[in-house]
């Protein structure tokens, strides 16, 4: 009988991206898989390799919300319950969290039964159901060499793996950055992410018509756009001589990356650890309203290895954007260097590494 490992993540694709590119590593040794999430677990992608979802009772809460509070704590509760049924069904051998709300009934069943328990965290600042789990579970895993927030008392010091990424994006890692040629084309990708994205949307496209005509003329722009965003943008980097390609989501990613230059986006941890792997200078405009500025924290990271510049929102406008732009596409060597400065902070490996925490933590079996 293969072995049964529990993946607990929440319904972001923040949370389900490592989660399935551990889970694939995992299967690769052997393992089965079975996805644990809140109640919209049924309507996740068909492409996480589970071979059974549960689907958890869960709920979140405001800070100073006493009725929201309880109704979170009955939900979870129901979930827990939920989740110990369940376990004593499939046995899994570790039960892997990933974070947010709808991770917690899944790992709060997995440590009262005394079963082997993993949390992953993505972000350089742990997240708040993170922390409440952190203390209880047997082994911490992080993305980044910086991770803030974590509880003082831990079982084990906190082992830093990476934040496991697709296939397609971990191959990135094995090709060489190409800054652009002197009078050759520039390629931008523009990524939007899922929160936050109207910013971009709007911003981008007036910034980019700022810049130099001779600069201009050379760009191929790839963006991420905002459903209603799309015309405005279109005929923005038409009356500025600009070739675009605009559409709300890019399923090719991986490719996209590797032509790129330069990228703007978010930092979210999945955004930052993709680009460090693929080697590729960014500028980074961190979500303002996200929760204990994690996204500010990833920024710093790769911007303090030298692979990114920091553009905070309230600092952030369309000449200022359009001023970063022209420096760093005028200066292939500066591309370079942010090249490697990115690549410094990159585990490809991420999957491998966290696999091996898993497997090892697993091994230790249920205490009695």
């Amino acid at each position: 009988m293969r072995k049964i490992a529990v993946v607990a993540a929440g319904g972001t694709g923040g949370h389900l991206f490592p989660a399935q590119a551990l889970s694939e590593a995992l299967i690769a040794r052997g393992w089965r898989i079975v996805l644990a999430s809140d109640e919209r677990v049924a309507a996740l992608s068909e492409s996480f390799p589970a071979e059974e979802r549960i689907g958890l009772s869960a709920r979140t809460f405001r800070a100073g919300d006493p009725v929201g509070m309880a109704l979170a704590g009955m939900a979870i509760f129901k979930g827990v319950m939920q989740a110990r049924v369940a376990f004593a069904r499939i046995d899994p051998a570790v039960v892997v969290g990933f974070g947010g709300y709808p991770s917690v009934p899944g790992l709060l069943a997995g440590i009262s039964q005394n079963r082997p328990t993993v949390l992953h965290e993505q972000n350089a600042v742990m997240g708040r159901a993170n922390r409440r789990m952190a203390s209880h579970v047997r082994a911490v895993a992080c993305a980044f060499p910086v991770l803030e927030k974590a509880p003082d008392r831990l079982r084990e010091p906190v082992v830093v793996v990476g934040n496991p990424v697709r296939p397609e994006i971990r191959a990135l890692a094995d090709l060489p950055y190409l800054p652009p040629e002197i009078d050759g084309s520039l390629n931008l990708l523009i990524t939007g992410g899922s929160q936050g994205a109207r910013l971009l949307s709007e911003l981008m496209p007036a910034a980019v018509a700022q810049m130099p005509e001779d600069l201009r003329n050379r760009l191929r722009v790839q963006q991420q756009t905002r459903l209603e965003s799309m015309d405005n943008a279109r005929r923005i980097y038409a009356d500025a001589n600009v070739k675009a390609e605009i559409a709300p989501f890019f399923r090719d990613m991986a490719t996209r990356l590797r032509q790129a230059h330069l990228v703007v986006g978010r930092s979210g941890a999945g955004s930052v650890c993709e680009f460090a792997i693929a080697g590729k200078p960014a500028i980074l405009v961190p979500l303002a309203i996200a929760l204990d500025d994690d996204q500010g924290r990833n920024a710093k990271v790769m911007a303090d290895a030298g692979g990114a510049q920091v553009a905070r929102e309230d600092q952030l406008t369309v000449a200022t954007m359009s001023n970063a732009l022209t420096k760093l596409l005028s200066n292939p060597e500066r591309l370079a260097r942010m090249s490697a400065g990115a690549r410094s902070i990159a585990r490809p490996d991420a999957a491998e590494r966290l696999a091996d925490l898993v497997e090892a933590t697993a091994a230790q079996g249920r205490i009695a």
